[in-house]
């Protein structure tokens, strides 16, 4: 059950990772739009009668045509390598935070809700973990600014003209269709290189943890936050639990029908030592509950890729 019936929906992103899964979940009861420039999508990702629009975030034309009536936005398109960020920041501050706020701008004139992908980057280095919604937002990179100028932009058109924004603060998302760089992803990287029994390259001594969470479970918090009454803020959405990159390392070494070296390099810059999510808000008000394991999710992934090979 999506909790949307009858709808006109946007998913800007909608080709992606997140967003093809989003789609798949809203396809069936909703009318739903993609607004996608394919720099990281996949029109093969995009289910018959599904709209579809080929255009970059910032074709304000595109945008406005494509958001035309629209009763809810999931905003979902987004520049999102840290490392890229600190090589582009002109990009990602255009993409992330501009295209936000074009975004916004068009809701506006629909009256449309908008639900927003922020990221855990938001915090930076947090002062404690896991990590409340409280903890001091100081992002250390280009990458985390802008998400977190998407973030206040959100709150602020909730605050300044009303619009319904919800912000979700997405941790270390996994599962089927993440591409091996394309989206940032260390499951995603991983998993590829144990396929093709390439050493698993660790940036760092491999204690830094992480709050991985499902695909899945990042598509049902987007749904909750479609149809909640609690508006105008920001909700962290991971799982609750760490797992050091070593850790996640030895898991994927065990799942491959191979034998995978692991072998470790100098840190990445901007990189984050601990990460972990508290969901109590999240769980609280919006009725969040992540269901699936690390193990499950990493299992479900090499089953998934062995019967696609």
């Amino acid at each position: 059950m999506t909790g949307l019936y009858g709808r006109t929906v946007l998913v800007t992103g909608g080709a992606g990772f997140v967003g093809s899964h989003l789609v798949d979940a809203l396809a069936e009861d909703n009318n739903v739009r993609i607004l996608d420039d394919l720099s990281t999508g996949r029109r093969g990702q995009v289910p018959s009668g599904v709209r579809f629009r080929e255009a970059d975030i910032l074709d304000t034309a595109a945008l406005d045509a494509a958001m035309d009536g629209v009763d809810v936005v999931f905003h979902l398109a987004a520049a999102v390598s840290v490392a890229e960020s600190i090589a582009m920041p002109d990009r990602y501050h255009a993409v992330n935070a501009t295209g936000t706020l074009a975004v916004l701008e068009a809701a506006r004139r629909q009256d449309a809700r908008v639900v927003v992908a922020s990221s855990a980057a938001v915090y930076g280095a947090p002062e404690t973990v896991p990590v409340t919604e409280a903890e001091p937002t100081t992002p250390s990179s280009p990458y985390g600014v802008s998400k977190l100028a998407a973030d206040h932009y959100a709150r602020v058109y909730a605050d300044t003209y009303g619009l319904e924004t919800v912000t979700l603060r997405y941790f270390n998302i996994y599962g089927p269709r993440q591409r091996a760089g394309a989206d940032g992803g260390v499951v995603a990287t991983f998993a590829d290189r144990a396929r093709h029994g390439k050493p698993l390259v660790i940036e760092g001594d491999g204690e830094q943890t992480r709050d991985f969470v499902h695909v899945s479970d990042v598509v049902q918090a987007n749904l909750l936050a479609a149809t909640t009454d609690a508006t105008g803020r920001a909700y962290n959405i991971g799982t609750g639990e760490t797992t050091t990159v070593g850790e996640l390392a030895a898991l994927i070494s065990d799942y491959a029908d191979r034998r995978v070296e692991i072998t470790y390099t100098d840190p990445r810059p901007g990189d984050i030592r601990h990460s972990s999510a508290d969901i109590s808000l999240a769980r609280d008000v919006l009725g969040y509950e992540p269901t699936v394991a690390l193990d499950e999710g990493l299992a479900a992934l090499f089953g998934a890729t062995a019967m696609e090979q």
